[in-house]
């Protein structure tokens, strides 16, 4: 079995994608924010640092222990014991790879929990290369989960990490205003001009285009969202919490979760705070996404209607009077 090393991989990667970054910068000062950009490394530096024992552990432990299990049973059963090296195997990896990301990311979004540790990516209110790199440092305890099957079914561990790779180095480049749309390549591919969307806290681009690399995914399973003329995005989170600090950043929807539970009322509530989408309440005293979007389409939201966080474009305000 070939050897690999996460760590080794990602010393060469980091310093070619901090050049693309400085080089945005150069071009681009108006799109970075001092105080914001600190932030953002502070939160790279924590999950870099993490990242450095997690991935390996994850690759060499996890991802191998699932396969070593589930080895006698795929070849008493499945009539192989590993699904091997071969070109449409890394295929394959890189397609399954990209499903498992969709709904990683996805559920991070609409689960409360995985929100908390996900939302620093997303706390920036600029959109550059340096949110790239804002990544929460609780990512790493729930990510690989998403990826155990294809262990189980005999992926090599070693395709499995390489093809996490080859999807986080591609959407670091999702991130910047200075690439457009890809033209006819972008009906396939994310690119910043559709992940703009992703990023932004307007009403009606609010939890869309979770892809990774492919966008097949948004539009089989319903969250694809095109720019919209007129809706110019607002980047950054509903109720943000108005900080640098990076712990904070990666803390305050934890502490959010504790207090709410707190004051539950029931064993449902509890669950709802936990695992329900953000902005649940039993009363309605705040709202999800997908209730503020109802609002919205259904014609019920007042065109004076103030949600914290929530861009009420100029096209909303002419549908909402």
């Amino acid at each position: 079995m070939p050897e690999f090393n996460v760590g080794d991989k990602m010393i060469y990667i980091f310093p070619i994608l901090l050049l693309f970054m400085v080089v945005e910068y150069k071009v681009a000062k108006h799109d970075y924010e001092l105080k914001d950009s600190l932030a953002g490394f502070g939160i790279a530096l924590g999950a870099a640092f993490i990242s450095f024992f997690s991935k390996a552990f994850t690759v060499a432990v996890i991802f191998q222990g699932v396969f070593n299990f589930f080895e006698p049973i795929r070849a008493e059963y499945l009539g192989y014991a590993t699904i091997g090296w071969a070109w449409w195997a890394w295929i394959l990896a890189i397609l399954a790879d990209d499903f498992n990301f969709y709904w990683h990311h996805r559920w991070s979004h609409t689960v409360r929990l995985l929100w908390a540790a996900h939302v620093p990516h997303h706390s920036s209110k600029n959109f550059n290369l340096a949110v790239s790199i804002r990544n929460g440092w609780f990512i790493t305890l729930y990510k690989p989960i998403f990826w155990l099957w294809m262990a189980a079914i005999g992926f090599e561990p070693i395709m499995i990490g390489s093809a996490l790779i080859i999807n986080a180095t591609y959407q670091y480049f999702l991130h910047t205003k200075l690439i457009g749309s890809l033209g006819f390549f972008g009906k396939i591919f994310n690119n910043p001009h559709v992940h703009a969307v992703h990023h932004s806290s307007n009403i009606e681009y609010l939890d869309k285009n979770h892809g990774g690399i492919l966008l097949i995914w948004d539009h089989i399973f319903g969250t694809w969202q095109n720019t919209i003329k007129g809706v110019e995005p607002k980047y950054g989170i509903l109720n943000s919490p108005d900080t640098y600090n990076p712990i904070k950043l990666n803390t305050h929807i934890f502490v959010d979760i504790i207090n709410d539970v707190k004051k539950a009322k029931s064993a449902k509530e509890v669950f709802m705070y936990i695992f329900g989408p953000p902005g649940w309440s039993p009363d309605n005293s705040s709202l999800t996404a997908k209730q503020i979007q109802e609002q919205f389409y259904s014609g019920e939201m007042d065109k004076d209607a103030q949600f914290e966080g929530v861009s009420l474009s100029e096209t909303a305000r002419e549908k909402a009077a």
